[in-house]
């Protein structure tokens, strides 16, 4: 019932976000907003809560990078070799970066906290950490390098270090290690950021995502989805059930390489060249298709 209770609310949200980005509630500059106070205080409020007084030793470790850079690695050369034929290169540059990209952020992380308890979110947050200093250079390079467009990479990396996600589990981790005190209070008035993180996050992908859906390119974004939300986590559970890792290391990082297409990678391509509606269309379908997929994965994990 809870697992239900769970789609129920995702869907909902999700819905709300579309009905208010077709009425004009959400409007682009109201989506920005929402979208900048989930990113800038919401993640890191659940990150730093997640971690700051988490054993180093219970949420890092070598099988858990090792793992996640091995499913990362294996779904881009995967990506590249299924899409490779694509005549164009704007939609093959898509396609390979969808495949791989991931929302942990917007959906994998707030989901994996409202499911699956405090010391599954940690291990999460330290999954979103990596992530974002992996999954965004390589979009990067592979858009520029497909493309061939002129991007400086340097620069785009330069952004990720300063990414507030980054910043909170620094700042959580350092907590940790040094036996940091943080007064109640502080911890309290994170709670509340943290708590509005997946709502908000759901409205935000539903008022952003395109509707407006080219039907004739629904068959070539099929690949794109099925790599992203049904092999991406399947490859990920035999890579790390292969390293041994605990039950709830094992169910946090299954859940968030289930994550959706990450929004952000309709950005970067608007950016650094590829196949705009393309991409719209593949975070569309990868969205609406995840909200099931994860429900799955959650019932089993959680």
């Amino acid at each position: 019932m809870a697992v239900l209770g769970q789609l129920g609310f995702m869907v909902a949200f999700l819905a709300a976000g579309v009905a208010a980005g077709s009425l004009g509630l959400l409007t682009e500059r109201r989506t920005e907003v929402l979208t900048s106070l989930v990113f800038t205080v919401a993640l890191p409020a659940l990150i730093f809560r997640s971690t700051y007084d988490r054993p180093l030793r219970e949420i890092i470790s070598p099988a858990l990078l090792g793992g996640f850079w091995a499913v990362t690695a294996l779904t881009v050369v995967l990506g590249w070799l299924v899409h490779r034929r694509l005549e164009s290169t704007g939609r093959r540059s898509v396609s390979v970066v969808q495949s791989y990209h991931s929302n942990m952020g917007f959906l994998g992380l707030p989901l994996v906290a409202a499911t699956m308890g405090s010391d599954a979110t940690a291990v999460a947050s330290v999954i979103l950490g990596i992530g974002a200093v992996t999954q965004a250079p390589v979009t990067v390079f592979l858009l520029v390098r497909i493309n061939g467009s002129d991007a400086a990479l340097l620069g785009e990396c330069k952004k990720v270090v300063m990414n507030p996600v980054l910043v909170a589990l620094a700042a959580g981790i350092a907590a940790s290690v040094l036996s940091l005190s943080v007064p109640e209070t502080v911890v309290r008035a994170l709670g509340l950021p943290a708590e509005l993180a997946l709502p908000v996050a759901l409205l935000c992908i539903g008022a952003t995502l395109d509707t407006d859906l080219p039907l004739s390119d629904v068959q070539e974004t099929v690949s794109v989805v099925g790599l992203k939300v049904l092999w991406m986590p399947a490859l990920a559970w035999l890579v790390y059930s292969s390293l041994s890792v605990g039950a709830t290391a094992l169910g946090a990082t299954v859940v968030m390489f289930g994550a959706p297409t990450a929004v952000s990678t309709y950005v970067y391509t608007t950016e650094l060249g590829g196949d705009t509606a393309f991409a719209s269309l593949n975070v569309f379908i990868s969205t609406v298709v995840s909200v099931g997929t994860l429900s799955v994965l959650v019932w089993l994990f959680a």
